[in-house]
């Protein structure tokens, strides 16, 4: 367990307390995934074999049939290989309680090798901060790439596109606040009827080839990249377009669950997916003019409207898995003391990992705004998109060896036989797309660097924050025998103070009775707690010890996909024989005035960037759900 002072606000929260709803059913669950978790990945038929195949001309000029061949090949093994072994058949059994993503892959690999190893939650920083960057970057190239089809109907639209975007994007973020669920209810149908549409327009085409089906060799891909180069590694960087949803889809495990994703993949959104690419393929081979746009060439011209009007539909839908799963990845970051808190709205009763944060949705917004206004065209932000995606791949990979070695408890030799194959794959992707850093592959890299600087400030800042308030601190147990010996005034009713060290007395505690010279009957020392755990049953939340008549010391612990909800807890001790009643309770919090100076653990520049992400937390009261008139606040001056 780790100590933690970070929380989130919502409403009721699911995971306290329970509720009288049902939850959705399996093939509600299904449908949802369809929606939100494939979005993502089922729009890269779009764009991804265009420019892969746009990659491989550049060395001959021309369209071959071994190089649709090759290029198929590497779509067609990287979906089985990357997303069907991968992701879909292996992480979305390494879930934590149910939860999926980075973050909960490191938790797990933490309690797996020991929370001493430094180099779990570095590497789950890193593969935090570069999910960052892809969720900035797909929105904008998804729904970018389906507007450009409107070229296609009549190039009248064409000094429109970009505006078309831009106001597409604007509402999909407004409409967040409404939840995943409800979108989830309205996207599902859309997106299914998007997969059997993609489907059937490649099936319709396999036909004008009928040896595409050679594709499904992977000899045509060894032989590609073996002849290719540079070019064939160029090549490769555009085909890991076609699995770019990959990491959305395990980040978004929370909200529907593993059984229904697993079956969403494998029953409708794989089998598409390979009839499209297959299909856009056939059409190449007997019409290499339709490099142009081979996506929209597939179907007839009289389809061409409602085609296009279904798939701007989609690639807005496509946006929702990074959408939703940044909001997953960031209220894991906060609870596990990565970030500052932020406020959390539960956006569903009956399922407890759907939520909806405000601050990252319109963070979200401003940036994929600004790189639709920089880049302006699909084939320019492909050169930027890939590469942060591969690199939060080669992070989780290599924490999953540590999970299925240490907490699987698989052998050695049985874990990296499963996952160096797949992370050799994962770094040899990395290094294709690294060719386009210059390209516009450094904008994912700068977003995530940028938040591993954040993240890793916020940690060492806390960590600072908690020795310095740790030394000026008198331990709790002397205190409580000296006010034994001693007591001061008593007024009737129950204080509750909160402390980050259960072993100290609080701050706020010393001060009133510094300046007030009184103490509550009774008076309850709280310490809130983070586990590694996503979700902490009621009974095992609390530890309730006695000291003497007048304290209590608590410690409360929460999952880290839980919002700590103060009063609930409280009235859940009743069960332990403490009275408990809110209207004669006062919570004293204390409120942090932090200073920066030079002769700390950071630089200067460090402690600025720390305190001003500390102004701009959500509020400790608000935070914890404590009524507004039962809250007395006692500022103190520290420096980091």
């Amino acid at each position: 367990m780790s100590t933690s002072e970070n929380s989130t606000e919502a409403p009721d929260d699911p995971a306290i307390g329970g509720h009288g709803h049902r939850p959705p059913s399996f093939w509600v669950l299904t449908l949802g995934s369809i929606g939100v978790v494939y979005g993502d990945i089922g729009t890269s038929p779009l764009y991804a074999l265009r420019e892969a195949v746009l990659a491989a001309m550049r060395k001959d000029g021309v369209i071959t049939e071994p190089m649709i061949y090759g290029v198929l090949s590497l779509i067609i093994w990287a979906l089985i290989l990357i997303v069907t072994i991968k992701y879909v058949l292996v992480l979305l059994n390494a879930d934590n309680k149910g939860e999926g993503g980075t973050l909960s892959l490191m938790a797990l690999a933490q309690r797996a090798m020991g929370t001493k190893l430094v180099v779990i939650p570095i590497l789950g920083m890193i593969g935090a901060a570069l999910f960052y960057g892809d969720a900035i970057i797909t929105p904008a190239i998804s729904v970018l790439s389906a507007v450009e089809g409107l070229k296609m109907v009549t190039p009248a639209f064409e000094p429109y596109i970009l505006w078309i975007t831009i106001a597409i994007l604007v509402v999909l973020f407004a409409v967040q606040s409404r939840g995943t669920a409800r979108v989830a209810k309205f996207f599902g149908p859309i997106t299914l009827i998007w997969f059997i549409a993609i489907g059937a327009a490649g099936l319709a085409h396999i036909a004008d080839h009928p040896g595409i089906f050679h594709a499904f060799n992977p000899y045509y891909a060894v032989v590609f990249l073996s002849s290719h180069g540079v070019i064939g590694l160029v090549t490769l960087g555009a085909v890991f377009l076609a699995v770019t949803g990959a990491e959305a889809l395990y980040a978004d495990l929370g909200h529907f669950g593993k059984r229904p994703v697993q079956l969403a993949w494998l029953a409708l959104v794989l089998p598409s997916l390979l009839l499209n690419y297959l299909g856009q393929g056939a059409l190449l081979l007997s019409n290499p003019a339709a490099i142009e746009n081979p996506f929209f060439l597939l179907v007839p011209e009289w389809a061409l409207p409602p085609m296009v009007i279904l798939a701007t539909a989609a690639t807005i839908i496509a946006s929702q898995a990074v959408i939703t799963g940044a909001y997953s990845l960031t209220r894991q970051a906060i609870q596990l003391g990565l970030l500052p808190r932020m406020e959390i709205r539960f956006t569903s009763e009956a399922h407890a990992g759907q939520v909806y944060m405000p601050q990252v949705n319109w963070l979200l917004l401003i940036g994929v705004l600004v790189l639709v206004a920089l880049f302006q065209t699909s084939s320019s932000l492909a050169s930027a998109y890939g590469i942060a995606v591969t690199g939060t791949m080669v992070v989780t990979a290599s924490m999953a060896i540590a999970v299925i070695w240490k907490y699987w408890k698989w052998p050695l030799w049985a874990s990296l036989a499963l996952m160096v194959p797949l992370l050799a794959l994962d770094v040899i992707f990395l290094g294709a797309n690294a060719l386009k850093l210059h390209e516009g592959g450094w904008v994912p890299l700068a977003i995530g660097a940028g938040l591993m600087v954040i993240m890793w400030t916020w940690r060492q800042g806390t960590r600072i924050l908690f020795e310095k308030t740790r030394k000026s601190e008198v331990p709790l147990k002397d205190l409580v025998e000296s006010l034994g010996k001693r007591p001061p005034h008593r007024v009737p009713g129950t204080a509750v103070y909160f402390t980050s060290d259960p072993e100290s007395a609080p701050t706020a505690l010393l001060h009133s009775l510094k300046h007030y010279r009184v103490l509550h009957e009774s008076n309850v020392v709280l310490t809130i707690r983070t586990s590694d755990l996503p979700v902490v049953p009621d009974l095992e939340k609390m530890k309730l010890v006695r000291l003497n008549d007048m304290f209590s010391s608590l410690v409360v612990t929460f999952g880290f996909m839980e919002t700590p909800h103060v009063p609930k807890v409280l009235a859940l001790a009743r069960k332990t024989g403490w009275k408990f009643d809110i209207m004669t309770t006062s919570f004293f919090l204390s409120r942090r005035s932090v200073r920066a100076s030079k002769n700390t653990g950071m630089p200067l520049w460090q402690d600025h960037l720390f305190i001003a992400l500390a102004r701009n937390a959500d509020d400790a009261s608000h935070y914890f759900r404590l009524p507004a008139d039962r809250v007395v606040e006692v500022g103190t001056q520290i420096t980091v």
